[in-house]
């Protein structure tokens, strides 16, 4: 029997097939996939922030940065069996929901998180097979371990595969 797991903000999951791992509300946070096809192993991390250095002191939650955050999940999946070599990545949201016209690092957030991710994914050596990014709405993610693919939904907007 499958189980289907709830990925909170700054948060992430790791599992097998036939589970399935979902994420609600992705708005300037950026929805980050990795997923071995061959072991059918799987993760999903919830990225608030672009880059751990960017904050000193306080909260340095691992998961809460891309560049700490994708390493870790990379990493949990290789402790599960995956291996690195098969692992792709499919990225979305990164919106701009803030509505400011300057490049303050507000405004800027969401694109910052997905290049954020995109670099954190290329140290790894991980190939990105699939995006929706940027615009100005929030999306849901449900990514299914069986097959790999990954459902974007957005209200107002439908849902489609990446």
């Amino acid at each position: 029997m499958s189980e289907q797991h709830v990925v909170g903000i700054s948060d992430r999951k790791v599992a097998n097939a036939p589970d399935s791992i979902v994420t609600y509300a992705l708005g300037s946070c950026v929805g980050v996939t990795l997923y071995d096809g061959k072991t059918g192993i799987g993760g999903l991390a919830h990225i608030m922030l672009p880059d751990s250095r960017m904050i000193s002191g306080g909260d340095k939650s691992r998961m809460k940065f891309a560049d700490t955050g994708i390493e870790d999940m990379a990493a949990e999946m290789v402790s599960h069996g995956a291996d690195i070599k098969n692992v792709t990545a499919k990225l979305a949201g990164g919106a701009n929901m803030f509505r400011l016209s300057d490049d303050s690092l507000i405004a800027s957030i969401g694109r910052r998180n997905v290049d954020g991710a995109r670099a954190a994914l290329g140290r790894l050596g991980v190939r990105i097979v699939g995006e929706d990014v940027g615009s100005d709405y929030g999306r849901t993610l449900l990514f299914d371990l069986d097959t790999g693919k990954v459902k974007v939904q957005s209200l107002g907007k439908g849902s489609k595969e990446i």
